[in-house]
């Protein structure tokens, strides 16, 4: 099936790289114009002008997710440039680790917090006046994790963001239905995915500012029933699913996308055993 979300226009949060980018392009394949917002402002019009060669539509603003000042501006330049707005997916986020809750600084809290969260409730104060103005409906999705469903040691203030984020996009879907925008919203929670954020999430062990040295196909092949790293290909086709018209009738819920790690454990044993 091609075409899934044709004639429609999407803004992806955070979309310069990882599963942000993977779903951008998804988008653009699949027929919708797409503006990508983030910070990098090297990889972000890199993956534009690949999309643009491949015969799709898309625009790269620079954004911060915490400014609302920049979303106002944001907002206007989507629907001036495609006339409208039917897609949200909010995806911009960090991951900061400590050994402890007590080692983790006001600071650092309030930075993944303002990000995380904040971020998430400023795309949805903006973007979804646009999208009643379009018309039609639409579909925010809303990135969240699986530490948005349970608890990780050492991850304590993600995990309380990302579940924020799991509630809020609850609450945002009970208020579209009451007011028949035919406005859908959801999460998605990705296990263990394969991108750079790995690469980014500071830890004590590593020092403060640094980088951790975590292998994520390493953490995956223990952790997860189907002992490997998920590819943020594969949460782009489940965010694909819930911007189409093929998931007309979910809103409210949560899109899983672990390999199973939420569902329990499980001993693999050799094949024919």
């Amino acid at each position: 099936m091609t075409g899934q979300v044709q004639g429609k226009v999407a803004l992806v949060t955070g979309g310069a790289s990882g599963i942000g980018a993977a779903c951008a392009e998804l988008l653009a394949r699949e027929g919708a114009s797409v503006a990508v917002t983030d910070i990098d402002e090297l990889r972000g019009p890199e993956l534009v002008a690949g999309i643009n060669k491949a015969g799709h539509r898309a625009v790269f603003l620079h954004q911060d997710v915490t400014s609302e000042a920049r979303w106002v501006e944001v907002v206007t330049e989507v629907e001036k440039r495609f006339g409208r707005l039917d897609i949200l997916v909010s995806n911009a986020g960090i991951g900061i680790s400590v050994p402890s809750i007590t080692d983790m600084s006001l600071e650092d809290w309030r930075r993944q917090t303002a990000i995380n969260l904040d971020g998430v409730f400023l795309s949805v104060k903006h973007c979804l006046p646009a999208m009643r103005r379009s018309g039609g409906g639409g579909s925010i999705i809303m990135v969240s994790s699986l530490a948005g469903l349970r608890g990780a040691p050492g991850l304590s203030g993600y995990c309380a963001t990302k579940g924020g984020v799991r509630l809020f996009a609850k609450a945002i879907a009970m208020e579209c239905a009451s007011v028949g925008d035919g406005i859908r919203v959801n999460s998605v929670h990705p296990g263990i995915i394969d991108t750079p954020i790995w690469g980014k999430i500071p830890t004590e062990a590593a020092g403060r500012g640094q980088n951790a040295p975590i292998d994520p196909e390493e953490r995956a092949k223990l952790a997860t029933p189907l002992a490997r790293a998920g590819h943020a290909s594969e949460i782009a086709q489940g965010v694909l699913f819930l911007a189409s018209d093929a998931s007309s009738y979910v809103t409210g819920t949560e899109l899983v996308i672990d390999g199973g790690m939420n569902a329990g454990g499980a001993v693999r044993r050799p094949v024919g055993s």
